[in-house]
C-alpha cells in the first residue's frame, strides 16, 4: 500500500522541495503550513509519517506532537535548528521518533523517512520469528504493534516500541547506548546519549510498575531483566 507522509512546514519553498523528493520516491504527500492545519489534515486522512517543523504559526510543533501522541503512535520526524539542542530533547520527551537539524539535506531527510516507514510498517514482523513476545507481564503483539502490561494496553511511540522489543529480544544482555542508536536510528544519527536516555525515561514511565525490568548498567548501557 502506498504510504502517505504529512509535511508540516511554513516555508513554502522548503515544503515544495521536500514534497518533490517524496513524490519521486512514490509516496503520497499531504501539506500543512501551520499547526492547526496539520491537526485537521491528520484527523481527516490516514497518515503513515509526519515531518514536523517546530517553529510554526498558529500552533507550534511541540503542541502538534503532544496532541497527536494522545491518540496515535504514527512516526514523527521533527525539524529543528542545529543550535537548539534543548528543543530536540523536548521533542523526544513529547514523543518524536527522530529529528533532522536545519539547514538539512533533503536526501538525508528522505533517508530518515524511508528508514522509519520501513521499520514501522514492515521490519518488526520480519525481525521476529514469532508474532508475540512476552516477559514479566509485558506482552508484545508484533502484527498489531500493541503492548500490554498485566493485561492493560499501553500506547508507545514507534521508537519506544523498537527499544522495548530490542531489549526484550536480548533479555539479560547489556545493550550499549551506541548499539541502540545504530539499531533504532542508524549510523548517520547525529544525536547523543541524552537522546537515548530521554526515550528510556519515557518508556519506563509508560511501563509503570514494570519499569524496573529495564535496568541501567552504569557506564555500559541497559538490559531487560525478566521476572522483576
Amino acid at each position: 500500500m502506498q504510504k502517505t507522509i504529512l509535511i508540516v512546514e511554513d516555508e513554502d519553498i522548503l515544503r515544495e522541495i521536500v514534497k518533490d523528493y517524496l513524490l519521486n520516491e512514490g509516496y503520497e504527500v499531504l501539506e500543512a503550513a501551520d499547526g492547526k492545519e496539520a491537526l485537521t489534515i491528520f484527523e481527516e486522512h490516514e497518515v503513515h509519517l509526519i515531518i514536523l517543523d517546530i517553529m510554526l504559526p498558529e500552533l507550534d510543533g511541540w503542541s502538534v506532537c503532544r496532541r497527536i501522541r494522545k491518540s496515535s503512535n504514527v512516526p514523527i520526524i521533527m525539524l529543528t535548528a542545529r543550535v537548539d539542542e534543548d528543543d530536540t530533547l523536548l521533542g523526544f520527551e513529547l514523543g518524536a521518533d527522530d529529528y533532522v537539524t536545519k539547514p538539512y539535506s533533503p536526501p538525508i531527510l528522505l533517508a530518515r523517512a524511508k528508514r522509519l516507514i520501513e521499520s514501522r510498517y514492515s521490519s518488526a514482523e520480519n525481525e521476529s520469528k514469532e508474532d508475540t513476545l512476552s516477559s514479566s507481564g509485558i506482552y508484545v503483539h508484533f502484527p498489531s504493534r500493541t503492548v500490554t502490561v498485566d493485561g492493560e494496553t499501553i500506547t508507545l511511540t514507534h521508537t519506544e516500541f523498537e527499544i522495548l522489543t530490542y531489549l526484550m529480544q536480548n533479555q539479560g544482555i547489556i545493550i550499549t547506548r551506541e548499539q541502540l542508536i545504530i539499531k533504532i536510528w542508524g549510523y548517520e544519527f547525529a544525536g547523543d546519549d541524552r537522546t537515548v536516555n530521554s526515550h528510556i525515561r519515557n518508556l519506563r514511565h509508560k511501563l509503570g510498575h514494570k519499569a524496573t525490568c529495564i535496568v541501567t548498567v552504569v557506564r555500559a548501557g541497559y538490559k531487560f531483566e525478566g521476572n522483576v
